[in-house]
C-alpha cells in the first residue's frame, strides 16, 4: 500500500493564502491567574471567534476552493449533525455552488438552522451512521456532488494546519502545543504543521476519558474503533481518521486524557477567568494540561481553543 502524501510546510502556506479571504485570523489570548494555577505560561488560539464558531471553517474552505470548475459545478456533500455541516454550507455558498447536507433526524435544531442559513440542502435520514452513509451515497450518486469528508480527507486537514502555521507565527517560541482530538483533522493538521516548522515543538492530543479511541489506539499502534462514547464534549465523540492516526502516531508526542469534571472545571475557569464563551471540547486540553501540570512547569504552552458553539440554556455550571 502506498504511503499517503502529507501536506508540506508550502503546501499549508499556500493554504492559508487560499482560504484568507473566507475566515478570520484569530487572536492568541493570555490569563495570568490561569498561569499561576498551570504553573506554566499559556497562549489560547482562539477559534471560537472562527466563522461558523469553530475551527471546521477552514478545512471546509479549502477543500471547496481546491475544488475543479467542473467539480464546483455539482456541488458538494457531506454527512455531519455539527460544525462541519455549517462549515462546508458556508463555503459552498461563498463559491456560489450547491451543498447537500445529510443530517440525522435527531440533530439539534440550532444546527440545522445554520445549515439553512448558508443556503444547504438538508437531507434528512435515521440516526445512525449506516443511514447517514447509505443516505449521502444516494445523494452523490443523483447529484454527482463531490463528497468532502469531515476530517479524514487531505484537503481538510491542510485546511486545519493553518490555525497552527498562524499560531506559530504569532507566537514563534511556543514549546508545547495541545489540541483537542476527535476524527483527529486539527490534531493531525498541527501536529503535521509543528513538525514540518520545528521538530522540537512537542504537540499532545487531549481527549475525553468517556470518549478515549484515540488514547487507545495511540497506545496500541492501531486504529480502535469508538465504541459507545459518554462525554459532555459532544464534538469529541467521533472516530479517529486513518489519515490522521497515521499522523498523529508519527508526530504527537502523547495522547492525554480528561474526565467530565475536570472538563467543566477547565470550562468554568476560562469563562470566568477570560470572559469568553467555549464549547466543552474546547475546554478538554486545559483540563488534560491542569491535570498533568508536571509535564509542561515552566514551559510556554499554546493550546488550541477549538469552537465556541454550545447551547447558553444547557451550561453544566
Amino acid at each position: 500500500m502506498q504511503k499517503p502524501q502529507f501536506p508540506s510546510l508550502n503546501d499549508i502556506r499556500h493554504a492559508r493564502v487560499r482560504i484568507k479571504s473566507f475566515i478570520h485570523r484569530t487572536p492568541i489570548l493570555t490569563s495570568s491567574a490561569i498561569n499561576e494555577m498551570a504553573g506554566c505560561e499559556i497562549y489560547f488560539k482562539c477559534e471560537n471567534f472562527q466563522k461558523v464558531g469553530a475551527f471546521k471553517a477552514r478545512g471546509a474552505a479549502n477543500a471547496v476552493m481546491k475544488l475543479s470548475d467542473e467539480e464546483k459545478a455539482k456541488g458538494v456533500a457531506t454527512h455531519s449533525s455539527g460544525n462541519h455541516a455549517a462549515a462546508l454550507a458556508r463555503a459552498a455558498q461563498i463559491a456560489g455552488i450547491p451543498a447537500y447536507i445529510v443530517m440525522p433526524s435527531s440533530a439539534p435544531e440550532i444546527k440545522k438552522k445554520a445549515v439553512k442559513g448558508y443556503g444547504g440542502e438538508i437531507i434528512e435520514c435515521e440516526p445512525n451512521l449506516q443511514a447517514r452513509e447509505t443516505t449521502l451515497e444516494k445523494v452523490v450518486k443523483e447529484t454527482g456532488a463531490t463528497f468532502i469528508p469531515p476530517y479524514d480527507f487531505m484537503d481538510v486537514i491542510e485546511g486545519q494546519a493553518t490555525c497552527a502555521l498562524e499560531f506559530l507565527e504569532d507566537e514563534p517560541d511556543l514549546e508545547v502545543i495541545l489540541a483537542p482530538v476527535g476524527g483527529g483533522g486539527l490534531l493531525g493538521g498541527t501536529a503535521l504543521l509543528s513538525h514540518e516548522w520545528d521538530e522540537e515543538i512537542e504537540v499532545y492530543g487531549a481527549e475525553p476519558s468517556g470518549a478515549d479511541d484515540a488514547y487507545r489506539s495511540f497506545k496500541a499502534g492501531k486504529i480502535i474503533p469508538q465504541t459507545k462514547p459518554n462525554t459532555i464534549a459532544d464534538g469529541l465523540l467521533t472516530s479517529l481518521g486513518v489519515l490522521n492516526f497515521e499522523i498523529i502516531r508519527r508526530y504527537v508526542k502523547d495522547i492525554l486524557l480528561a474526565t467530565d469534571n475536570q472538563t467543566i472545571d477547565a470550562m468554568r475557569l476560562i469563562y470566568e477567568r477570560m470572559k469568553i464563551v467555549i464549547e466543552p471540547s474546547c475546554a478538554v486540553p486545559l483540563a488534560a494540561l491542569l491535570a498533568k501540570k508536571e509535564l509542561f512547569k515552566g514551559k510556554k504552552v499554546g493550546i488550541i481553543l477549538s469552537g465556541g458553539n454550545v447551547d447558553l440554556g444547557k451550561l453544566p455550571f
